[in-house]
């Protein structure tokens, strides 16, 4: 009877350790040549029902993972995908992971690639108490580009040139330019931007330097889920509310926790979305803390008239 119990034991403690895999999971990648972090779901861990969603190398979207399973007390998911390097070889990646003390600690390894593989530490996403709940109002407005000159803003991506420049007004960049990170921090806030862009051409703004609301000109297009207004591969706008090119047009964003409200040139194109995770804009995992507004350069050009945050503040607070 002892050998039994002590069987059954076992078992549910086994069960145990491979449910501890399901949740979402903020990925930090100390070696990502563009600082992001990753995002990883898993759902139904230990059932013949697994599966999962991420966002990370290579590539920017929100991905079904193909194949995901759990082989002794280790995840591992696979893409075959191009990762880099000379693009011969297998190119299938293997996350591999294993949980310690609480976080998810793992590393990417692609054959043939010749960097071998990137290493990552994952933490759960936090809860976060803060809701849309009608009981936050407007604080003092920051400007956070001045009009004059760069101050205020820092490069992301250590080693890249800026690629950016404040020229008659205006804060714009080059094509391929580094993407910008304000100095400053902000947590539950409304962002009003002025921008316009070239044909053909794409940015985003990072919220908290977590979640990107796509810049793009896709003028007459369907909207899409990468498209302009959208969360970038997490939520299609209603509607695609984009201008011609050379135009110059408004973007006005409201997020509180994770609930994000879009509109587009005045027209509301995102209401009040739960924001599920991560986009491929990232590059803070600390979902629970203030975070940068980041700008997307590395893409296309875009100039920007006016960028003011408002900070929002519980009314009794006030």
């Amino acid at each position: 009877m002892a050998f039994y119990v002590l069987f059954f034991c076992l078992m549910a403690s086994l069960q145990a350790a491979v449910t501890d895999f399901n949740g979402r999971w903020n990925l930090k990648v100390p070696n990502e040549p563009r600082t992001r972090v990753w995002w990883l779901e898993v759902e139904g861990a230990g059932t013949s029902a697994m599966r999962g969603s991420f966002v990370g190398a290579p590539g920017g979207d929100v991905n079904k993972i193909p194949r995901i399973w759990i082989e002794k007390g280790e995840l591992l998911w696979q893409f075959e995908k191009h990762y880099g390097g000379d693009g011969t070889g297998d190119q299938t990646g293997t996350y591999r992971a294993s949980i310690e003390d609480g976080k998810l600690k793992g590393s990417l390894v692609v054959k043939g690639f010749n960097a071998g593989s990137r290493d990552f530490l994952g933490t759960r996403a936090p809860e976060i108490a803060d809701k849309e709940d009608g009981s936050w109002k407007r604080g003092k407005p920051v400007e956070i580009f001045n009009g004059k000159d760069m101050t205020g803003f820092h490069a992301m991506v250590p080693g890249k040139d800026l690629g950016w420049q404040v020229k008659a007004g205006l804060l714009g960049n080059v094509a391929g330019a580094n993407n910008l990170v304000s100095d400053q921090k902000f947590w539950n806030f409304e962002l009003h931007a002025v921008f316009r862009l070239g044909k053909d051409s794409n940015s985003g703004l990072g919220l908290r330097g977590r979640y990107e609301v796509q810049i793009l000109e896709d003028f007459g297009k369907p909207a899409d889920i990468h498209g302009m207004g959208a969360l970038y591969g997490r939520k299609v706008p209603t509607k695609n509310a984009g201008l011609a090119p050379g135009a110059w047009q408004t973007i006005d964003v409201r997020l509180v926790g994770r609930t994000v409200t879009v509109v587009v040139n005045d027209d509301r194109v995102i209401e009040r979305f739960e924001i599920p995770g991560l986009t491929a804009i990232a590059n803070d995992p600390n979902e629970d803390q203030p975070g940068f507004l980041t700008i997307q350069g590395d893409h296309g050009s875009i100039e920007f008239r006016k960028l003011t945050v408002t900070p929002l503040i519980r009314a009794e607070a006030r």
